[in-house]
């Protein structure tokens, strides 16, 4: 595996093919956009996975060894990296080979030959949908953690880290140290899928989940706000009110006085 060194702060893309021609083609005509890694196999991709944060994987299906359905399937099955969306490329022309790399999650098929336009147009599209679901997480005060979900290890790992957050939000304390504890995971591991799948760091999804959590109670009128903000870890309510503003456009008593209406 090569890595082509690029401007940092752009997406990660990692292109796999075992014909080394067409690798660098789609790799170099990518690369005016994305840092590009390379790999001439699902070995190295996996390798590339474990030592790299990528953004999205571009793979062609017909390789030796692993194939690109067999990589799909491992990247989909894994939670490290079963956020990352994945294009196939193959010049298998058929329905079955079409619904066979969907089956192993695959986010989107291409039939070699492609113009690289129709590349450049469909990994633009699977970022841009995945950070619209992102920004809706975060600004929408009642929409559940799952909505970040794009496959079923995925949402299973977001309902374990919810149902987490959840019974310790209380605990003004409780941060990323606890969670990874009770996720079992190393910190720097849950950092980076929550970061991936998130675009936040754990204490911040913590916080984040505090304030939904308040939203909630809140739009349900059983409890004050100063009890509410008890209630969800806050032991200011004047920094409870200033977050909450800040997440989500409103205060705390504009969101109780707009669900009433």
């Amino acid at each position: 595996m090569e890595r082509i060194p690029q401007q940092t702060k752009r997406p990660t893309l990692l292109v796999v093919d075992d014909h080394v021609e067409i690798l660098d083609f789609i790799a170099d005509d990518l690369s005016d956009d994305y840092d590009v890694l390379r790999a001439e196999d699902g070995y190295q991709a996996i390798e590339a996975l474990a030592d790299h944060s990528v953004h999205l994987v571009v793979s062609d299906v017909m390789m030796p060894g692993m194939d690109g359905y067999e990589l799909c399937s491992r990247i989909k099955s894994d939670v490290q990296y079963s956020h990352i969306p994945v294009i196939l490329l193959t010049a298998k022309n058929t329905l079955q080979s079409k619904i066979q790399g969907l089956e192993q999650g695959a986010d989107a098929y291409i039939e070699k030959p492609f113009s690289p336009e129709h590349l450049h147009a469909q990994i633009n599209s699977l970022l841009s949908n995945r950070n619209k679901v992102r920004e809706y997480f975060a600004s929408s005060p009642l929409a559940h953690i799952n909505t970040m979900a794009h496959s079923k290890a995925d949402e299973h790992f977001l309902e374990r880290l919810n149902e987490l957050i959840h019974e310790c939000m209380a605990e003004p304390n409780f941060d990323v140290e606890h969670l990874a504890d009770k996720m079992n995971m190393s910190r720097p591991t849950l950092y980076r899928k929550i970061k991936a799948i998130s675009d936040l760091t754990p204490n911040d999804l913590i916080n984040v989940a505090r304030l939904k959590k308040a939203a909630e109670l809140l739009a349900l009128g059983g409890h004050k706000i100063y009890e509410v903000s008890d209630l969800v870890g806050y032991s200011s309510q004047t920094h409870f009110g200033r977050n909450f503003q800040k997440q989500f456009g409103m205060s705390p008593s504009e969101y109780v006085i707009k669900n009433k209406k």
